[in-house]
């Protein structure tokens, strides 16, 4: 009967036969952190790494947001240390600074956003230091 009225009617439409069920694959929080943390390498396009690792543009995004919101950690770099931060509101007069932190290095301050390049950063700070 279907045979008949696609005749009559002269329509061929498309199926689509669906052979087997697509599963949502669990990510581990370190490996989703390695992912993120590749997608801010200088001159790496977030695209690139998304195909690399057969996953949207739009899903690494997703994660790169989380990340930024501190739901998703990412790994440290070998030369990463931590620091010790003092918290002084008025030095030298100065108001303090909204949406982020000023790094004193030995008489100079760095001014650091919260959108600032981190890999920037870091080499003013060691730049800094190495000039001392």
């Amino acid at each position: 009967m279907l045979q008949n009225i696609c005749k009559e009617t002269s329509v061929l439409r498309p199926v689509e036969v669906v052979t087997s069920v697509e599963r949502r694959r669990r990510w581990d929080p370190e490996v989703k952190a390695q992912i993120v943390a590749s997608s801010y390498e200088p001159g790496v396009r977030v695209t690139e790494v998304a195909r690399r690792h057969d996953i949207s543009p739009q899903h690494l995004h997703q994660w790169r947001r989380e990340a930024k919101a501190g739901k998703l950690v990412l790994p440290l770099e070998d030369d990463m240390a931590f620091a010790r931060i003092v918290v002084d509101r008025y030095a030298e007069g100065r108001q303090p600074m909204a949406g982020g932190v000023e790094v004193e290095v030995d008489g100079a301050v760095v001014r650091v956003r919260a959108d600032s390049d981190l890999k920037l950063v870091t080499a003013v700070v060691r730049a800094l230091k190495g000039s001392a």
